[in-house]
This record gives structure tokens, C-alpha cells and sequence, in this order.
């Protein structure tokens, strides 16, 4: 499998784990969804969130590759580009919507990518203001990386509050091969 197929089956797998993790943790009330237990981003709406605005930093920055991506054109906004854990609504419902939409875009976004413009390089500004440059299909592997770190320490909340999401194993999702 090529890097292009790979980064497509974790646009896949990104919205089944999404659509697994916002499911389970509907079992909880709001205030248990944004209760701080201790993580990173202390709950897990916040550690949701944070997923939903990195994700929504890093496609504005792959918005900038010279190929110009359709799908990307309708980004939505967020107030800042620069704060990693702004809150972009306080709704769970909300956000599982706004993710949801998110994730049609990325699929979108990744059947639109070549082989060859992973070959690209991308130059970037993090949210420190400071410049790099970077081979773009690393930085979309590191963009769906990133995802499943989060959703990782999500799992564990929700497993800390008595709730299993099931099977996460991308291996659940890989074809057959016959």
C-alpha cells in the first residue's frame, strides 16, 4: 500500500473512531463530559475539542499547499489559529456535528491528494510563530497521528468512567485482501 492509499484509510478510520468515541461518550451527561479527570486537556470534551482546532490549524496550514484543494476552501473558522485549547462551542451535540462535518471534509480532502503532492514539501508557521518546512505527506501522516494520540487518552476517561468504546484497532478496518 502507498502512502496516498494509507493516508485515505485513516480518513476512514479518523471518522469511525470519531463516530465510536462521540457514541460512547454520550452515555455521560454534560457534566461528566466536562468533568476535568486529570488529562492533558483535563476532560474530554476539552480533549475533543482540542482535536477539532488542532485538526481545523493543521488543514489551514495543508490549505496553503500549492495544489490548492477544493475541499479545503470551506474550512470553518475558529476565533483563533493560534490557541490549542479554545473552546469553539460548549455544546457536546455541537461538537460531535462540527466533527462530523469535519471528518466528510477530510475524507474529501484526502481523495483529492496525489502521490506526488506528498512528495511536496510544506512551509508552515506553528502556533509560536515559528517557520518550518516539512515533507507534506509527513505532516499528514503526523496530522492523523496526532488524532489517535488524543482519541487514545479519550479511550482512557471514558474507560475510567465505566464506559468501553469497543474494538479501536485500525485493523478492524483494513480491507481483505483476496
Amino acid at each position: 500500500m502507498d502512502l496516498l492509499a494509507n493516508l485515505q484509510l485513516l480518513s476512514q478510520y479518523n471518522s469511525w473512531m470519531n463516530q465510536k468515541v462521540y457514541q460512547a461518550a454520550q452515555q455521560l451527561d454534560e457534566e461528566q463530559i466536562k468533568q476535568d479527570q486529570g488529562a492533558f486537556f483535563g476532560s474530554i470534551f476539552a480533549t475533543l475539542n482540542h482535536i477539532y482546532v488542532a485538526d481545523i490549524i493543521w488543514l489551514k496550514r495543508f490549505s496553503r499547499h500549492s495544489e490548492n484543494y477544493l475541499s479545503l476552501n470551506d474550512l470553518p473558522p475558529i476565533p483563533s489559529y493560534t490557541v490549542l485549547n479554545e473552546i469553539v462551542t460548549e455544546s457536546f451535540i455541537d461538537l460531535w456535528q462540527l466533527r462530523q462535518n469535519l471528518d466528510n471534509l477530510i475524507i474529501n480532502w484526502c481523495l483529492e491528494i496525489t502521490l506526488k503532492d506528498l512528495t511536496h514539501n510544506l512551509t508552515y508557521t506553528n502556533t509560536k510563530g515559528d517557520k518550518y518546512c516539512k515533507n507534506f505527506g509527513q505532516l499528514v501522516q503526523h496530522f492523523f497521528n496526532h488524532q489517535t494520540h488524543h482519541r487514545g487518552q479519550i479511550s482512557t476517561l471514558l474507560s475510567q468512567q465505566g464506559i468501553n468504546i469497543g474494538v479501536t484497532d485500525l485493523l478492524d478496518i483494513i480491507p481483505s485482501q483476496i
